[in-house]
């Protein structure tokens, strides 16, 4: 996918030289999204020979020997486009590090196709290097938040102490830990670039495979509100897994104070009555904490404002019992359902599914977790609840 091209700048001598063209001068693609479709295979019969006259049928070749062909089908009718959080990649959803069954691969075998994507200036998308600056998340930052957070994070949310399901030690040398950390990459530094990136990206994707369903994680959560604001009619739903919150504070990452001035993002929303200036426009109240060991929550004020695309949108949000985000992901629920979307809160806390923490569909019970998303799933692809344009 292309958001634009970005012309470099040549020197007066360059303009005029005769000499061969240099790396680093001239005009290059930028913004562009890298996106593997994996398409699911229901075994047909075997046969002694196999002929394949369309690309709708694989065959496996033997040498002679009885081989099996597959044909490739879809049993539900919206694919599921997975879009990482930051400093990851689509392979995030394949297999676990400790190499078991990813929520992708669980999900292709249910009979989804599935989408995997690289977000611009990531993975196997591109950094242009003109265009801001990288930076990768070190050993400690790792541990604390994601694969150890119940050794280092005790003092930041108490929650940390209930986390159990992440396979191995989650320290360095154990093999599972390693082979995560080996596949943490690069990421734009600037929130603003990245969501610009990003928007234009996702949206080019949505109108190329046409309506689908997101699955998003963290960072990225803000790009699938973005993409079903804009494009309410192509996304049929959101899977959102602890998305980046809570509604316009920041509580773990980065300086104190509002980051998100539409609520949930950073880039504009539609909203009724339309909000021209957000800090302006939407009026907000703090609530008390809802219970123990939780976070006051950022609300709008009486009556609020509606996102009237957004609200065409289901959406279920996932948080896990050890993460950072247990304090506070009730506050995003609560701020979308103020606004009118259509939110089923999937607390695993409260449906008995322990010690979780952010990576949670990569943890010793994912496939537990895939479950209650695909009965989820199975709503949307019912005729009662199917948006539509």
């Amino acid at each position: 996918m292309q958001k634009h091209q970005t012309e470099l700048k040549l020197s007066q001598s360059e303009r005029t030289s005769t000499l061969e063209p240099k790396l680093g001068a001239g005009q290059v693609l930028t913004g562009q999204i890298y996106v593997e479709k994996l398409v699911p295979l229901r075994q047909t019969r075997k046969y002694a020979l196999c002929y394949s006259s369309t690309s709708s049928s694989l065959a496996v070749y033997s040498f002679g020997n009885v081989i099996q062909a597959s044909q490739t089908y879809d049993r539900f009718r919206y694919p599921l486009v997975f879009i990482p959080g930051a400093g990851q990649t689509g392979t995030n959803f394949l297999n676990t590090p400790d190499n078991r069954l990813g929520w992708a691969s669980y999900f292709l075998n249910q009979g989804y196709t599935v989408y995997l994507t690289d977000p611009p200036q990531r993975g196997r998308s591109p950094w242009i290097p003109s265009e801001g600056t990288v930076a990768i998340a070190p050993v400690r930052y790792v541990q604390a938040y994601f694969t150890t957070p119940e050794r280092y994070s005790l003092n930041a949310w108490p929650q940390a102490s209930l986390h159990t399901q992440w396979p191995g030690t989650g320290l360095v040398g154990d093999p599972a830990f390693d082979a995560f950390y080996a596949s943490q990459v690069q990421l734009q530094t600037s929130a603003y670039v990245s969501d610009d990136n990003n928007k234009a990206a996702d949206i080019a994707l949505l109108e190329r495979i046409g309506p689908c369903i997101l699955v998003t994680h963290s960072q990225s959560g803000p790009y699938g509100w973005v993409a079903g604001d804009a494009r309410p009619d192509l996304v049929k739903g959101i899977v959102a897994i602890e998305p980046e919150g809570p509604p316009f504070e920041s509580e773990r990452f980065g300086a104190s104070g509002p980051t998100r001035v539409y609520g949930v993002t950073r880039l504009p929303l539609h909203y009724f009555p339309p909000v021209q200036d957000p800090n302006r426009d939407l009026k907000t109240v703090v609530a008390p904490p809802s219970g123990p060991d939780l976070s006051s929550c950022t609300l709008q004020a009486e009556p609020p404002r509606r996102l009237v695309s957004l609200a065409r949108v289901p959406v279920v949000l996932i948080t896990g019992e050890a993460s950072y985000h247990a304090p506070y992901d009730y506050c995003t629920v609560l701020y979308l359902r103020q606004a009118g979307v259509d939110v089923t809160f999937m607390d695993l806390t409260a449906l008995g599914v322990k010690g979780n923490a952010h990576f949670l569909f990569m943890e010793k019970n994912n496939l537990e977790i895939a479950g209650l998303v695909a009965r989820w799933l199975e709503r949307i692809d019912e005729a009662g609840w199917v948006t539509e344009s």
